[in-house]
């Protein structure tokens, strides 16, 4: 700043000179030249000669602005205007350092005006340099504090940096720290783990030493005996007693796998186990060892742990199983069951169940405590199995005390129902008697060794959330039993056998939740008291003949099997129905098989059977006329009297129908209706496709018999009657009646066998398709197969059957034409007609007579034929495709009769154009007369 100003005070004092040098030449050239008239003064503008543009003027005027200063103020310009009347521009930095304006004054008289002028103006210029200096200075002030800012900003970022070197510093410290600490965390860790390693097998041996005393088991003489007494711990004691085995099985654990006790002993449960005395695996293997003097203290201790378990599983056995096994003799030796069987009706209010319901609570609590150590030790590990084995003692226990008393009372009821009701009310009364039975004892079984907290869960979810306390209470009491409250409470939790008791849906889902009710020994259980039902329905099966009994026995079992698999809790009552429903299809199916072939196979017709159509004649229904005589005997008879006549009647001429049957295919008939519901598909069809064979074969011996005594028209339509009526009926049963038969054929036997003793070089035990034993077999023995279908077997005899009689009712109605027509054609057999005209059969007249004849025969047969047709055929639809091959038939054996006649010429054997024509007229006539009484017949039907 001292600079510009020095620069502006020499520019000052530059300009002084200069302009007054001006104003002293402008004076020497006024001097010269003649006085011109003075004009107003004015600066010279650049933009005279290069003009500004308005930005440029509007920039100029703000650099003008700043560089006046913060103190040329409005005021001070006013003061220069009033002070400086003849000057009204003010005087700008630029303007002070620019030269002085040049002017040319004509006068003399303008040089006063000229020096106040330069005056003014270098007044001006020092105002504007002063302001200037001013601003200057205000301008350095601002950018010594600038500097000092800058300077404090860049102390700001030195700090700053520091302070992120400082944080940078405090986290690796940080790191380095948690990295320590890790570490000896994690070595307080480890050494916390040694430490409980190391004071692990002394907690152990602490804990074998003093738990002896507790459950009654000293070791003396350094363990070389074990002493057993009495136990100061007692099992109803839950939360010690639990925690006393939890200490014995840690140690059993320890001493058994890290301490090798196991290997040198053995692992519990492993050894042989009697079934009358059972005590657990391991006390034959480790605690009953004797001791060794080589094996070590973790070995030995191990030893005493086992012994330690056997105690206490021992007290557990005292009350669970002893006292199941004590209970069920009492109870035997009260209700001496083994000689008396106690009633049925009252086996439930009994002391077969009351007094097991009375034990069922203690019992299970006991159970519990052995369940729940096995869930937690896990099925794998050592000390697990010792409970495995009690849990497995008491089940056996239980099953064989429930078997013993139930079975004589079972059986005795078994064998009073089939006595009272018959082997088809005792199979429907024993079968719900065994599902109630199941439901019974599965819920008892529960009481013992189910989960009370599946089902105490169970039994809220079932009440709902609006259940009070007193009905919780309740539940509980159901629950464990009564040992000394009403029994009536501990049936009624049972449920009925009626699905509509809402107690029985409550047991049901509870059942549903717990499934300890399948465990293996109670489901053998309840398969043996299951059996007395297969007993006693098998020895009555093994004399029943009846079809109809075997297929009643089958239709209730099957309908009990479907009540019986409704839950899962009478499975075992399913399994043994289903096996009844075996033993009972298999006899139905041999009494099936042994009717069939006394009735069918081996069928003998008698004169009786044979007789035909007077079976058909004899057992024509009269029912219309029987009502009409009892309305007009008795006009006011009641309506319902009326229908059950009718009804009768028709009953009655429905098995007048059903006798006129051949007795082979009723029998058929009878037999499949009857194992069509009750036996297996494919059994029913190997037993149909048999026997419609049969059948079928003795409708054809039957036909035959008919054919020598009745004539062929009734043997014909007896064969088509009974072949049409055993299609229809055999269609409801919806059977293909198709098998494969295959047959051994050993006919080239001998041959192979002669290959196999001549082959010298055989290999006999070769491991391929050469082996001679194979290449014997293969080339010795074939099979056969053969395609069987009864079904098209019948269809084709049917429509055998059918073509005969049309055949035959031709040869009927035609009578001699038929035979005519047939000369005829051998006659002309070699195409030649000069034999024909010579033969005697085609002689005029006798070809007129024959055709007279048949006409008078025609009405006669006709009417024969319908008459039979209708008394054998029932259905006018199978009338009338009978009778329209038989009027083809009629019409083309006229047509070549006419044609044959045709051939025959005039004058030839008596044969001339007006007995021709009358021959032709005949023979219209009689295939007219045909086929107007066809179609009478068919219309009437």
């Amino acid at each position: 700043m001292s600079s510009l100003s020095n620069r502006g005070a020499n520019t000052t004092s530059s300009m002084s000179p200069t302009r007054s040098s001006s104003g002293t030449l402008s004076s020497n050239k006024n001097s010269a030249a003649p006085t011109p008239t003075r004009q107003p003064y004015s600066s010279p503008s650049y933009e005279t000669f290069a003009p500004r543009t308005a930005s440029q003027r509007e920039r100029m005027t703000r650099i003008a602005a700043l560089t006046a200063g913060p103190w040329s103020s409005a005021n001070n310009i006013e003061e220069q205007k009033e002070s400086s009347s003849d000057f009204d521009e003010p005087i700008t930095l630029t303007a002070a350092m620019c030269p002085p304006k040049s002017a040319t004054y004509t006068s003399s008289n303008n040089s006063s005006n000229d020096s106040t002028f330069s005056s003014v103006t270098d007044q001006k210029i020092n105002n504007t340099l002063q302001n200037t200096i001013n601003a200057t200075q205000n301008l350095s002030t601002l950018i010594k504090h600038i500097a000092s800012l800058r300077l404090a900003l860049r102390a700001s970022i030195n700090i700053a940096n520091d302070v992120s070197e400082r944080h940078s510093d405090l986290l690796r410290h940080s790191g380095e720290l948690s990295a320590a600490a890790e570490r000896l965390q994690h070595e307080e860790q480890v050494l916390t783990r040694r430490a409980e390693e190391i004071g692990k097998p002394l907690k152990h041996y602490d804990a074998v030493d003093r738990i002896g005393p507790l459950v009654g088991v000293l070791f003396k003489e350094s363990g070389r005996v074990v002493v057993r007494g009495i136990a100061k711990l007692h099992v109803d004691n839950d939360e010690e007693f639990v925690r006393v085995l939890q200490e014995i099985d840690e140690a059993v654990e320890f001493f058994g796998e890290d301490g090798g006790g196991a290997e040198v002993f053995g692992r519990p449960g492993s050894g042989g186990v009697s079934s009358n005395s059972r005590r657990g695996g391991r006390e034959r293997t480790a605690s009953q060892q004797p001791f060794q003097a080589t094996a070590s203290g973790s070995a030995e201790y191990y030893r005493r742990a086992c012994a330690l378990q056997d105690a206490a599983l021992e007290l557990l056995r005292v009350g669970v199983a002893d006292r199941i096994s004590q209970t069920s003799s009492q109870i035997q030796d009260a209700l001496k069951i083994p000689k008396v069987p106690l009633s049925a009706d009252k086996l439930e209010a009994s002391l077969v169940y009351t007094r097991f319901h009375g034990i069922s609570r203690r019992s299970n609590a006991l159970i519990n405590i052995a369940r729940k150590r096995v869930e937690t030790l896990g099925s794998g590990s050592l000390a697990a199995s010792s409970y495995e084995d009690f849990l497995t003692l008491c089940r056996n226990t239980y099953c064989g005390a429930r078997e013993t008393l139930l079975t004589t009372t079972i059986r005795s009821h078994m064998d009073i129902l089939k006595e009272r009701h018959g082997l088809v009310g005792m199979t429907r009364l024993a079968s719900v008697f065994l599902i109630r039975l199941c439901t019974i004892e599965t819920a008892l079984y529960l009481d013992f060794f189910g989960d009370p907290d599946k089902r105490r869960q169970t039994t809220k979810k079932a009440k709902g959330p609006t259940g009070d306390g007193d009905d919780e209470k309740a539940a509980e009491e159901n629950e464990g039993g009564n040992e000394g409250g009403d029994d009536s409470t501990a049936f009624k939790r049972l449920g009925s056998s009626s699905s509509h008791q809402p107690g029985a849906a409550i047991a049901s889902q509870i059942l549903s939740e717990d499934a300890t009710y399948r465990d293996a020994e109670f489901q053998s259980m309840l398969g043996s008291l299951c059996s007395a039902l297969h007993r006693t329905i098998r020895r009555g099966l093994v004399s029943v003949l009846d079809l109809d009994v075997l297929c009643q026995v089958v239709s209730v079992l099957r309908e009990e099997r479907s009540a019986a698999n409704s839950t899962s809790t009478t499975l075992a009552a399913a399994r043994a129905v289903s096996g009844v429903i075996q033993d009972a299809q298999e006899r139905l199916i041999f009494c099936a098989n042994t009717s069939l072939h006394k009735e069918v196979v081996r069928f003998k017709p008698t004169s009786a059977d044979l007789n035909y159509p007077g079976k058909l004649l004899g057992e024509k229904p009269k029912a219309a006329i029987i009502v009409e005589d009892e309305e007009g005997e008795g006009g006011g008879a009641p309506k319902a009297e009326k229908e059950e006549a009718e009804v009768n009647d028709a009953v009655a001429a429905q098995l007048r129908i059903y006798e006129s049957w051949f007795p082979p295919m009723r029998s058929v008939l009878r037999i499949l209706s009857k194992i069509f519901r009750v036996v297996e598909p494919r059994v029913f069809e190997d037993i149909a496709l048999s026997a419609v064979q049969a059948c079928t074969k003795s409708l054809k011996d039957g036909s035959s018999h008919i054919l020598r005594a009745s004539g062929q028209i009734h043997a014909d339509l007896f064969l088509v009657k009974h072949l049409l009526i055993l299609r229809e009926q055999l269609s409801p049963f919806d059977i293909q009646l198709r098998s494969v038969e295959r047959q051994l054929d050993f006919s080239e036997a001998g041959k192979a066998v002669s290959r196999f003793l001549a082959n010298r070089n055989r290999r006999l035990f070769s491991m391929s398709t050469e082996n001679a034993l194979v290449t014997l077999l293969r080339e010795g023995v074939s099979v056969h197969e053969s395609s069987v279908d009864s079904k098209r077997d019948l269809e084709d005899c049917l429509r055998s059957a059918c073509n005969d009689f049309i055949e035959h009712t031709t040869s009927t109605l035609l009578g001699p034409i038929s035979k005519f027509v047939d000369q005829c054609k051998n006659a002309s057999s070699d195409g030649s007609t000069d034999v024909l005209r010579k033969e005697s059969f085609m002689n005029g007249i006798v070809v007129k007579g024959m055709f007279g004849s048949a006409s008078e025969n025609l009405e006669s047969e006709l009417g024969n034929v319908s008459t039979q047709m209708k008394l054998y055929l029932e259905n006018a639809s199978t009338l009338s495709i009978l009778l329209k091959p038989v009027v083809r038939k009629i019409t083309r054996a006229l047509e070549e009769a006419k044609r044959f006649i045709d051939e025959v010429p005039n004058d030839e054997n008596d044969w001339n154009s007006e007995l021709r024509e009358e021959v032709l007229k005949s023979a219209s006539a009689f295939e007219t007369r045909v086929k107007a009484a066809t179609s009478i017949k068919q219309g009437s039907n």
